[in-house]
């Protein structure tokens, strides 16, 4: 280390004191205390990363005053001097001044080196690891930040474009420029789709669990509103129930995020001719919700159906997708404790079973 290891000792006897600072001095910076009330104060206006402090004073014994250090700087390192034998006084000193180790009196001058050597490297990880978390934290906060503005800096212009474009195509009649205004259309609605990809992949892997209490019903009306306008469902059979017997709490953006790729999924990985099915089935009872997706699509060929689930992961060559949908499906699932179960077979269709249990909003 390039900075001396910061040392508080704490004991009644003066003669102690002497003798620790004078054995100690070379190896570490050493601050003294005659008793508890003084080393609370250096505890307290000084920088000090291991504090020895010895069971038997007047006052305030040394597990009372680690117990009080706590409160004003927990940081510091605590080794308790022991000179005789009292597990009352240990079970105290675990429990209440979260003692790191005890060294019985007499102390040993290598003993007492290496132990507070190796108190300060904890002391001096733990420092770094709260430095670390402090930087995820303010991370974590502008990623959410940023996240959100993509909706309104790129979605916005996006949207001005393509109403532009559909204002355009109402007033032209040649077929060249009509299909150059199509092309925008097409590529401005790919692009807000992998925007909005984006936002619900962020939402699905990184964001805690916000609990509320779930509608089903209401949840699935409003998506299947969405769907309607997105997708041109003209040639679909569509079939939504929801039955929903109990109250149920859970995150309400995650289960939207699960639909929404289900949904998507079976919209587009659908055979070119034929009647075109999608079923969507909510159960709700005795704590656990039950969301069944089914279609009679192309299907995912077996060795596929592990694959689909990973990120970027896509099985069939259909230009269609991010290969992010299942992975979201997934990790949305796990994160709230269920389980999502594939059953597929090519060119008869596929299910997709997602099992949620209720969530205790105390537990996040």
């Amino acid at each position: 280390m390039s900075h001396k290891i910061h040392v508080l000792y704490i004991d009644d006897e003066d003669n102690n004191l002497k003798s620790f600072r004078a054995t100690l001095r070379k190896d570490f910076k050493i601050f003294t205390a005659i008793d508890a009330e003084e080393g609370l104060r250096i505890a307290k206006e000084e920088e000090i990363h291991v504090v020895i402090a010895d069971q038997r004073m007047p006052g305030l014994t040394g597990t009372e005053f680690f117990e009080q250090m706590v409160k004003i700087n927990p940081d510091p390192i605590r080794i308790l001097l022991t000179g005789y034998s009292d597990i009352a006084s240990v079970i105290d000193a675990i429990n209440k001044g979260e003692v790191y180790r005890f060294i019985d009196k007499p102390w040993n001058i290598e003993q007492i080196k290496n132990s507070i050597k190796n108190a300060a490297d904890i002391y001096f990880m733990r420092r770094e690891l709260k430095e670390k978390n402090l930087k995820l934290q303010k991370l974590h906060s502008e990623m959410n930040q940023f996240v959100y503005s993509l909706s309104h800096e790129l979605r916005g212009p996006l949207m001005s474009i393509s109403g532009v474009s559909k204002l355009a195509k109402m007033e032209l009649s040649e077929p060249n420029v009509l299909e150059y205004f199509e092309m925008i259309d097409s590529a401005t609605g790919k692009l807000d789709d992998f925007i909005y990809k984006m936002l619900d992949f962020y939402r699905s892997t990184k964001i805690d669990h916000k609990i509320t209490k779930i509608d089903f019903r209401e949840t699935v009306d409003h998506q299947m509103a969405a769907y309607r306008e997105k997708f041109d469902l003209t040639h679909f059979h569509v079939d939504v129930q929801v039955n929903q017997r109990d109250e149920f709490y859970s995150d309400d953006a995650k289960i939207r995020v699960i639909l929404n790729n289900l949904f998507g999924n079976a919209v587009q990985f659908q055979k070119e001719e034929g009647e075109k099915r999608i079923s969507l089935t909510v159960d709700v009872s005795d704590g656990k919700a039950v969301i069944v997706v089914e279609d009679n699509g192309i299907g995912i060929e077996e060795r596929y159906k592990e694959e689909v689930f990973n990120l970027f992961a896509r099985a069939t060559q259909k230009n269609v997708g991010t290969g992010l949908g299942l992975y979201m499906v997934k990790e949305a699932v796990e994160q709230m404790g269920g389980q999502v179960i594939l059953d597929s077979e090519p060119n008869v269709g596929t299910t997709m079973t997602v099992n949620l249990p209720t969530l205790n909003k105390e537990e996040f």
